[in-house]
């Protein structure tokens, strides 16, 4: 099966599966490594061997994630996982109609915003082991506008070009051989209405 560039979940079933937080470290640790086993993984999350491969069989039967091209197998004697799309998205608009569908999309995204918030926090706790231009290039900014929900639906389009663009810049850069001085970055943006603080 080829890898996607950009997947949509719709349904709830899959939403449920993706927002576990287990699978949500196990999924972001794929992300990560490109590919991995389950052995790696569960070194990775601090979790034993058995129950990591329960929860990589649960993404898989999802989709979410698949064996991974013999390209990025080690030597084949363990399973290789990596994630089955580049991008994964979900949308509101798909899990409004019923109170279940609702509270799975608001428990996923309150797991993944635990996992950006402790992942951020590591940084803030290890901030100063990274160097100087690491220090410098990091960014933690909120703006403040007054958007009508076209204009914030613009605004958010705008961004993700933005970003996708820099993104296809620095893979072609690391393809091309320039390594030096790369580390995985978590871009979170976050945009949304509110009356009072």
């Amino acid at each position: 099966m080829g890898r996607q560039q950009k997947r949509r979940v719709t349904d709830v079933g899959t939403l449920k599966a993706f927002g576990h937080p287990l699978r949500l470290k196990l999924y972001g640790a794929l992300k990560v490594a490109g590919a991995a086993t389950a052995s790696q993984l569960a070194d990775d999350v601090d979790e034993a061997v058995s129950l990591v491969s329960y929860h990589l069989r649960k993404l898989a039967e999802h989709g979410l994630i698949e064996e991974a091209p013999q390209a990025q197998r080690g030597d084949g004697r363990e399973r290789w996982w990596t994630p089955a799309q580049e991008t994964l998205s979900f949308s509101s608009g798909d899990f409004e109609d019923t109170p279940e569908k609702a509270a799975a999309l608001a428990a996923t995204t309150r797991a993944l915003h635990e996992q950006h918030t402790r992942l951020f926090g590591a940084w803030l706790d290890h901030r100063a082991a990274w160097s100087p231009e690491w220090r410098s290039a990091a960014d933690s900014s909120d703006f403040l506008g007054r958007y009508t929900p076209a204009e914030l639906t613009a605004l958010t389009e705008e961004l993700h070009a933005v970003i996708r663009a820099h993104e296809q810049r620095a893979r072609a850069a690391e393809e091309a051989g320039d390594t030096d001085g790369r580390e995985n970055v978590l871009l979170d943006l976050k945009a949304f209405p509110f009356r009072s603080l």
